[in-house]
């Protein structure tokens, strides 16, 4: 019996499955070029915070096109992030790489930071493919379409300039 109590006892300390994650596994890519902007101000570790409440980052991609500073790389991979540096369009590789996890069995969800309609159709892709869907961005320019396509949508507040009067 002894070796029993020792055994509950050791599993209060593994954190097995966090409480709040329901144990979903989150693929999160992010639109650099549309929503890393000065204007947006979003920051990543207050994204990763949002997506926690839904589950567990596995696989966490932000792409960048080729005129991405040095100092942004680094932010993106100091955040926890791979940085995935696209010579032009990022739009047309950020979907290949959604795609991809579309068909991972290890991912049950599929987060989306971005404000572009051209993602609609991935996102009805995946939910045919039993995913769950979620979407972050930011006003002005959020997608009415792509808000409403995905079962989840996180819209970040953003720094407005004191208006002049």
């Amino acid at each position: 019996m002894h070796r029993f109590d020792k055994l509950s006892s050791f599993k209060d300390y593994i954190p097995l499955i966090r409480e709040n994650s329901h144990g979903k596994n989150i693929g999160l890519l992010v639109d650099g070029p549309n929503m890393l902007r000065k204007e947006f101000d979003c920051n990543l570790d207050t994204v990763r915070s949002l997506i926690a409440e839904h589950g567990n980052i596995k696989v966490g991609k932000v792409f960048l096109n080729q005129y991405a500073s040095d100092k942004l790389i680094e932010a993106v991979v100091n955040q926890g992030f791979s940085p995935m540096i696209v010579a032009g369009e990022t739009d047309v590789q950020m979907a290949v790489e959604a795609f991809e996890l579309i068909h991972n069995p290890n991912i049950d969800v599929i987060a989306l930071m971005t404000r572009d309609i051209d993602f609609f159709p991935l996102i009805n892709v995946a939910k045919e493919h039993g995913k769950k869907t979620i979407v972050i961005g930011a006003e002005p320019g959020f997608s009415v379409a792509l808000k409403n396509c995905a079962d989840s949508t996180i819209t970040l507040k953003t720094h407005q300039p004191p208006s002049s009067a």
